[in-house]
């Protein structure tokens, strides 16, 4: 009766209380000492029915510990075979070789001094000690192999088995309306995923992640009622028990390992956290600092504030770098080869593919502290002229006049001649715009110094202090080169104060009268009228006649009157 009512409350652990079914499970055997020379072990134990009833260490003649405990295995199967027999009777005798157990007259063991003296005792103490475990295993068998009991286990698998496809039906039954549930919750409880106005994961895909997180619950979890299934009901009979104990073993020794493992390497992750932690505040701490200096609330001599935003970058990446080489040695497994195998790998990946990287990087971060120029400022870098739009620690973006973006590597920025008009405008005297004019010696001097003057003045961007001036850069054959210099506060148009600049030197000269031949342009006057615009010149303009020279001068005689040969006849 007592065992029916224990394996009706074993059943009821099994089903409701998975750990607690876990827990009474079978102990697995003892860890044995192994002969690495051999590959045998040294120790055996005697399991029967799912039972470690002791263990073995020493051979008996030419039988190892392992040929022992099998024989031994073997004949307590047959001495319980007829589970309608009366309990066996088992003796110990001495002998001069040892003590000899046997169960009905079947010499089932031999107890010698060998065997007693690895765990510390005599062989007598030892032999009546076995003698009792093999006695109540006995017992236990013909217990268990009753017809009563047998009859009682079929009911408990039946009841089991019951339980088992109940559960099942339940939850055949409560998934399906949990996913319909789910399906209810989509754009209410389960909202998309955005970043800003862009869409990362819409409500309809987080919606089908859940129900396929559902499912997969529902599948582990039957998996979980079949291994509590299984491990109840292969537990129940004598025969199958030690499939139980298998199942029971893997699970055990698979949680037992992970726990193992995890507790092992706590330190290590206690160990990263805390890095992680100080880096964590250090940074932030320099974050405070130098936005403090951006503000102006924090100064240093010679530390300009549009430094503090790249500085407090570089200073970041130098930490974090260093708290990636302090954990590096606490991260399981990266003493392995393999570790260290794909930690080659991707820095000899990384170095052949970031050189260019590299060298821009160093080249912005010399930019940095150069401070060539600033975002907004009118720029010459080589060939290009435009407002710098974005400055990075790779590249610098450039708008042009034409609003063309154009990116440069800070490498060739570094290489090339960089000319800031915005920084020179903003010093004393500001930047000089220049233009060149070019006329013949026959138009005056001082006349050109003025009307340029005149035209500088009249043109928007162009300041009055300092006034503009001109100088003549050239004298060449047929003309005269007339630089004129006028100053701007305002480069970034630049290219439209050059245009009106251009314009008013043609009106102001043409309201005056003087022909710009320029670049190298030369008329010849005799008859021809001025290329002054007709709106510039008087109604009454003629032009000039024709200037002829007589035959003689030609021939080198001296023209009648007494006439310079050379002189033309009006």
């Amino acid at each position: 009766m007592k065992s029916c009512l224990g394996r009706c409350l074993y059943l009821c652990y099994a089903l409701f209380l998975p750990s607690v079914a876990l827990a009474q499970a079978p102990a697995p055997p003892p860890q044995l000492s192994t002969d690495t020379s051999t590959g045998q072990s040294h120790e055996a134990p005697v399991v029967y029915l799912g039972e470690t009833l002791f263990v073995l260490h020493k051979k008996v003649g030419s039988f190892t510990p392992q040929q022992r405990a099998r024989a031994i295995q073997r004949r307590l199967e047959q001495a319980a075979s007829n589970p309608f027999s009366d309990a066996k009777e088992i003796t110990a005798v001495e002998t001069e070789h040892g003590t000899d157990i046997a169960i009905d007259g079947l010499a089932l063991l031999t107890v010698t001094e060998e065997d007693a003296r690895p765990l510390g005792r005599n062989r007598q103490e030892l032999a009546q000690e076995y003698t009792g475990k093999l006695r109540n295993a006995l017992r236990r068998a013909q217990d268990e192999l009753s017809t009563e009991m047998l009859l009682t286990d079929v009911a408990l698998a039946v009841a089991a088995t019951a339980v088992f496809v109940a559960i099942l039906l339940v939850l055949h039954k409560l998934f399906p309306k949990l996913y319909r549930r789910i399906e209810q919750w989509q754009d209410t409880h389960i909202k998309a995923i955005k970043i800003q106005r862009v869409e990362v994961f819409s409500a309809r895909t987080l919606t089908q992640q859940v129900i396929a997180a559902a499912r997969t619950l529902r599948f582990l979890l039957t998996i979980m009622i079949l291994y509590v299934y299984l491990t109840t009901v292969l537990g129940l009979f004598p025969w199958t028990r030690h499939l139980a104990t298998t199942l029971v073993q893997a699970v055990v020794t698979t949680l037992s390992t992970i726990a193992e493992t995890f507790l092992s390497a706590l330190p290590n992750l206690m160990a990263i956290i805390v890095i992680a932690l100080v880096t964590r505040y250090i940074i932030t701490l320099f974050r405070i600092m130098f936005n403090g200096i951006q503000r102006g609330a924090i100064t240093f001599a010679g530390f300009h504030r549009d430094w503090a935003n790249p500085t407090y970058k570089i200073v970041r990446f130098l930490i974090i770098a260093f708290a990636a080489m302090a954990i590096f040695p606490y991260i399981p497994g990266s003493q392995s080869e393999a570790f260290r195998g794909v930690s080659v790998f991707l820095g000899v990946l990384f170095s052949l593919g970031s050189a260019g990287a590299v060298s821009n990087a160093i080249a912005g971060i010399i930019l940095t502290y150069m401070r060539p120029f600033q975002i907004s400022d009118r720029v010459k870098i080589a060939d290009t002229v435009g407002d710098v739009t974005e400055k990075t620690l790779l590249v610098t973006r450039i708008r042009t006049i034409k609003n063309v973006d154009i990116t440069i590597p800070n490498s060739l920025v570094l290489g090339a001649h960089i000319i800031n008009y915005s920084s020179t405008s903003l010093t004393a005297p500001p930047l000089i715009l220049n233009t060149s004019v070019t006329l013949g010696y026959d138009a005056p001097w001082r006349t050109v110094h003025e009307l340029l003057k005149k035209s500088a003045l009249a043109t928007r961007n162009i300041l009055s202090d300092p006034e503009p001036f001109v100088l003549q850069t050239a004298l060449n054959d047929f003309y005269v080169v007339y630089e004129l210099n006028a100053y701007t506060g305002a480069p970034n148009k630049m290219a439209g104060t050059y245009s009106d600049l251009h314009q008013n030197i043609q009106d102001t000269f043409n309201e005056a009268g003087v022909e710009i031949m320029s670049p190298h342009y030369a008329q010849v006057r005799d008859g021809n009228k001025t290329t002054i615009p007709e709106s510039y010149v008087s109604p009454t303009y003629q032009a000039p006649a024709f200037r002829v020279a007589p035959l003689d001068s030609l021939l080198g005689k001296p023209a009648p009157g007494g006439a310079s040969p050379t002189s033309p006849t009006p």
